[in-house]
């Protein structure tokens, strides 16, 4: 008997694995035919290390959280079309099944749209590859990797519904489509994907707090969810307006805010604010969802970008100013919604303690002592007339070199159009200057070579494609032209660098550390015990890093951010490697680490 139980998957074991009802009233939601108020709030898996899963997800329910709120996230399950992964910190299922296990109920949001502050909104970069294609809508072409994906989706999750023993209560059709489009079909068809799938709980959709986003966003069958950030009477009365007889819910209650890189502050709120508004929100009897309750980080190349008046991409760190920081450790703002939470608790009962503290740790010198010069380890060549986007090349993320002898002008102007978004000029291997797209600059000019035929390098950055609004369709590299002195530079070499850890591998490291040219860093540290801590990048220029294989992200000497979290799981005892890409950096400065994020 005791093998059979200890056989049985995590989720049937638990009470709530029994088949229950969740449905949605005139004016509540009802489980299992009672009254039934969600108190969720938002946190993401692929954010989070796989081994803090459950002790972030203990902590949603230690400040009094009865439901958590996910996006799926496509681009990172689909990373080439037809090819899947829902393993390790993808698995997107044991997510669901931990937070069933600590009782939690749990609303998903698989798009395929997300936004989230994440690369191109969830949607998978190879969608570009097709230079017609058109997205969030009923574009044949587009539609076609959607059907693929919602099938996926619903083999993966179907099962984890409250109608069959898990503990999924809804399902949110696309996200803010009234901040994006009126394609209705397009809304209808993918009703009905879902549906088809096998989910058979409540849908729903969640837009602005305005009448026409609220209309534009809904499809029939779908319960209207409003979102906001402050003033929730207003929210809320724009929500009654458009639809009187439901339960009321914020669908996002933003209690933070993200942050760009460059001169920008930490994004954040007024804590004093969020009471208020969660207090009328409460009192009142309303749901509601917040997002963040913990941001975590965009690790890898994940961070996507706004465009406000220009490009802006966003930081690694989505700490958001949550009740969990990006370390998953509470906040003043944790220990204040605990509090009010604690009063609309349904059942009258005490809140459970947290789980006990993480261990962080400082590590005092990382020493650097190989250095892998970028131009002598190029992958192979794509020969090209004329430039072309990375996607255009069968690349995704990371950078892309692009080399041309220079015939006819060898100096002066140089005019890299659509740029996108960070482009390092090298004439002959020795370093001209950078171009960044969120400054509007490109163009540079080439001094005179003593070369016969100069070699001109132009290595572009992919920072995060645009996560919102109408500018979705965003190419990386350099996506049309570029011009010297006025004259079209044709006849390329090009070199994708999405810099995997297949890249990685194949580099060759030399023991020297100022060689002319980029070049990639690599380094180590010996550790007695393991612990979460923050990398200080703040000597550093702009790159990424890794360690041990895991990519933490991508830092900048513009700021705010100065410090990559580097979780305890992604450490060992004994020795510890660190790769680093700096592409302006000719020999490298002392690394170390601490236990705060500032």
């Amino acid at each position: 008997m005791l093998t059979l139980v200890l056989t049985i998957p995590l989720f049937l074991c638990h009470p709530q694995s029994q088949k229950e009802t969740f449905t949605v009233g005139a004016n509540a939601f009802f489980l299992n035919g009672k009254p039934f108020r969600i108190l969720s709030g938002e946190l993401h898996y692929p954010r989070i290390p796989r081994e803090y899963w459950k002790d972030r997800l203990l902590k949603a329910r230690a400040m009094g959280l009865n439901t958590v709120c996910t996006y799926l996230f496509w681009n990172w399950h689909e990373t080439e079309p037809g090819q899947f992964s829902f393993a390790g910190n993808l698995d997107v299922a044991g997510f669901i099944r931990i937070a069933q296990e600590v009782g939690l109920r749990v609303i998903i949001r698989p798009g395929p749209y997300i936004c989230s502050e994440w690369d191109f909104g969830g949607l998978p970069a190879w969608l570009l590859r097709d230079p017609d294609i058109r997205v969030r809508c009923l574009d044949p072409k587009f539609m076609a990797a959607v059907r693929r994906y919602v099938k996926r989706v619903g083999r993966e999750l179907r099962g984890l519904q409250i109608t069959r023993g898990g503990p999924i209560i809804l399902l949110q059709v696309e996200n803010e489509y009234g901040s994006y489009g009126n394609d209705k079909g397009y809304l209808e068809a993918l009703r009905d994907l879902y549906r088809k799938a096998g989910f058979d709980i409540p849908f729903y959709t969640s837009d602005g707090g305005a009448q026409h986003l609220l209309e534009a966003g809904n499809v029939s069958g779908a319960t209207p969810v409003v979102n906001f950030g402050g003033d929730p009477k207003r929210g809320f009365g724009a929500l009654e307006e458009f639809r009187a007889s439901i339960p009321k819910m914020c669908g996002e209650y933003w209690c933070g805010w993200f942050t760009h890189w460059g001169n920008e502050k930490w994004g954040g709120s007024n804590l004093t604010a969020n009471m208020t508004d969660l207090e009328w929100i409460l009192s009142t009897g309303k749901s509601v969802n917040l997002y963040m309750f913990h941001g975590g980080t965009n690790f890898g190349w994940s961070a996507g970008a706004n465009w406000d008046e220009g490009y802006r991409a966003d930081i690694t760190s989505y700490d958001y100013d949550a009740p969990l920081d990006e370390a998953g450790q509470p906040t003043r703002k944790f220990s204040a919604f605990r509090s009010l939470l604690a009063k609309y608790q349904a059942d009258g009962s005490v809140l459970p303690d947290l789980p006990g503290p993480s261990r962080f740790i400082s590590i005092d010198s990382i020493s650097i002592s190989d250095f892998a010069p970028l131009f002598r380890n190029l992958p192979a060549m794509a020969r090209s007339v004329g430039v072309k986007s990375m996607e255009a090349y069968g690349q995704n993320y990371g950078f892309i070199l692009y080399r041309t002898a220079l015939r006819g002008p060898k100096s002066g102007k140089l005019v890299l159009n659509e740029l996108r978004d960070v482009g390092y000029v090298y004439l002959d291997g020795k370093f001209v200057g950078r171009l960044e797209r969120r400054l509007n600059q490109n163009s540079i000019d080439l001094p005179t070579s003593y070369s016969q035929e100069p070699t001109l390098d132009i290595l572009v950055e992919a920072m995060g494609r645009i996560n919102f609004g109408s500018r979705l369709i965003d190419r990386k590299g350099i996506t049309e032209w570029v011009t010297l002195q006025g004259v079209t530079l044709m006849q390329w070499g090009v070199f994708p660098l999405p810099f995997d850890n297949k890249f990685l591998r194949m580099l060759k490291f030399e023991r020297s550390a100022m060689l002319a040219g980029p070049g990639i860093f690599r380094g180590g540290f010996e550790l007695a015990i393991t612990g979460d801590t923050f990398l200080d990048v703040s000597g550093w220029k702009k790159g990424a890093v890794w360690v041990n294989g895991y990519h933490l992200g991508r830092y900048w000497n513009v700021g705010p951010q100065q410090r990559l979290y580097l979780p305890a799981p992604w450490l060992k005892k004994g020795r510890n490697e660190v790769i680093i890409f700096d592409p302006e950096m000719a020999s490298p400065v002392p690394l170390k680490s601490f236990t705060a994020m500032q």
